[in-house]
Parts: structure tokens; sequence; C-alpha cells
């Protein structure tokens, strides 16, 4: 587990635009409480892969959050492994019950998100929570009330930024919808 200090001392790398990568996780995976959506970016900060899975009904655990997320993220990319430094880094959103404070269950899956970019050769990036008041970032203090566990996706694609940064290019490089890979 993590406390809030330490995750914010790990130098974690801040999003440019939180808002935009929680609107699109939120409009593809559509998250209830206890739904977790581990999604890596590109250097650019575009999506290049994502999954989301139910949390099982069990006490918090750091090593079986880690587990979790690294057989998600062996099922949507490749490893990074033989790169000398991460190039992609790895965000996860939790949405769950209760207020945006941070808890003990969150200090578990931060440690488990770094530890399965480590072993995935990822960067590890922002972990967010969501809860019906809203989305933060935790450690960063930044947030805001919509999406929220409650509120209604809004479609991909209404807002031309979004499309820009939450599409993923192709080998020629335009950008075109892809299937995404989805655990449920």
């Amino acid at each position: 587990m993590l406390e809030p200090a330490e995750w914010a001392e790990a130098g974690i790398p801040l999003l440019r635009n939180p808002r935009e990568v929680v609107s699109g996780l939120h409009s593809r995976h559509r998250p209830t409480p206890s739904t977790a959506v581990v999604a890596v970016l590109d250097h650019e900060e575009r999506l290049a892969a994502s999954a989301s899975f139910v949390r099982r009904p069990a006490p918090a655990d750091g090593w079986e959050f880690r587990n979790a997320l690294l057989a998600h993220l062996r099922r949507v990319i490749p490893h990074d492994l033989r790169r000398r430094s991460p190039v992609r880094t790895a965000v996860l959103l939790y949405c769950r019950d209760g207020d945006e404070r941070w808890t003990e269950e969150d200090g578990a899956w931060m440690w488990g998100l770094r530890d399965a970019c480590t072993l995935h050769g990822l960067r590890c990036g922002a972990y967010i929570t969501m809860t019906t008041g809203g989305w933060q970032v935790v450690g960063e203090g930044r947030g805001g009330r919509r999406p929220s566990s409650g509120s209604e996706p809004v479609p991909l694609g209404d807002e031309p930024a979004e499309r820009h940064r939450l599409t993923p290019r192709t080998a020629g490089g335009a950008s075109e919808p892809l299937r995404w890979a989805a655990a449920r």
C-alpha cells in the first residue's frame, strides 16, 4: 500500500488534460462502483489500449490488484521490457462508492499499479478515483464533478479535441476507430 504523500513524491507524470482522459475512459467503459479501468497512453497521451474489470469482493490487497492489472495489461498490449526507458504510460481509473477522500483500498491500487507498470515495462501514471461526487487525480488535487459514477457517458467523438486525443493512430498515421480490448 502507498500513502498519498509517497505517491506524490514518486514523480508520477502529470496528465496534460485529465478531464479528456477521464471522459474518454468513462465513455468507453461506463464504470460502475468496483470497476477498475486500466489504460495505456502513448507519448502524446493518446489511448493505445484499455481494459476494465470488476474488483472481487475481498479485502484490499495490493498484490492481488497488481496481478489483476498485469493480467489485463498483458491481454491488451505487448510489454515494453526491451526498451531502455518506458515510452508508454499506464493510468488507472477506479470507480468506487464513498467520497473523494483517500482510502487504504486506494493505497493498495496505487501500489498495484506502480508494480504492474514496472513488470510490464510501462511508466506509472495517474491514479484516478471516480465516485458519485465526481473524479479526482490522487496526489494532484485536480478533479471535477463530471463525469461521475452516476452520470451518463458523453458519446465519443462529440468533442473534436477528445476524438484527436483518445483515438489511436493506425500504422499509416491516420486516425480511425478501433475495437478496444475490454475485459469485464
